[in-house]
């Protein structure tokens, strides 16, 4: 099989299991999604975060962080850390705090610190600070914007939803 044959078929796998994909949406079944973390392909894992933002609440913070400390793909770990920032949960800080500063990928770090940011809580401002020295200047401009985020929540004393839609 040439290499156009085996992307065809592989597409075929993932259409068929982006089908299955759905119906478990539909049905929110998070163990499900959970398990598609560790799928072999990067799709999947990355539509396995999104949808388990969606779905899954607090419960799903853990495997998400997970998710972004260990996944060896970036774009999986992007998608993680912009999910932990949607989901909110200060549960999430201490994985987007590792990756903001220790990531390999500048778009995760980046990512991480913007997250950091829509979240919201003081105990991001210290490594999102330590961020504003990272070798990247897309970094060092996501933590400046995530910090002027948790400048504003500190000095209007609320967070709501223009703060998280202005965190990052």
């Amino acid at each position: 099989m040439n290499n156009k044959q085996n992307t065809q078929f592989d597409n075929k796998v993932r259409i068929g299991l982006l089908n299955d994909m759905e119906k478990h949406f539909d049905n929110r079944d998070v163990k499900y999604f959970k398990q598609l973390l560790e799928h072999e392909d990067n799709v999947i894992r990355t539509r396995a975060v999104c949808i388990l933002a969606e779905i899954g609440g607090k419960k799903v913070v853990d495997a998400i962080s997970d998710t972004l400390k260990n996944d060896k793909d970036s774009l999986v770990r992007h998608e993680a850390a912009f999910a932990l920032g949607q989901l909110g949960f200060n549960d999430a800080l201490i994985a987007l705090s590792h990756a903001t500063n220790s990531d390999p990928s500048l778009f995760v770090r980046h990512e991480a610190a913007i997250a950091m940011g829509v979240i919201g809580s003081e105990r991001g401002r210290e490594p999102l600070q330590h961020a504003l020295s990272d070798e990247s200047q897309e970094v060092r401009e996501s933590a400046k914007i995530a910090l002027a985020n948790l400048d504003y929540i500190s000095s209007m004393k609320r967070k709501g939803k223009f703060s998280r839609l202005t965190g990052g």
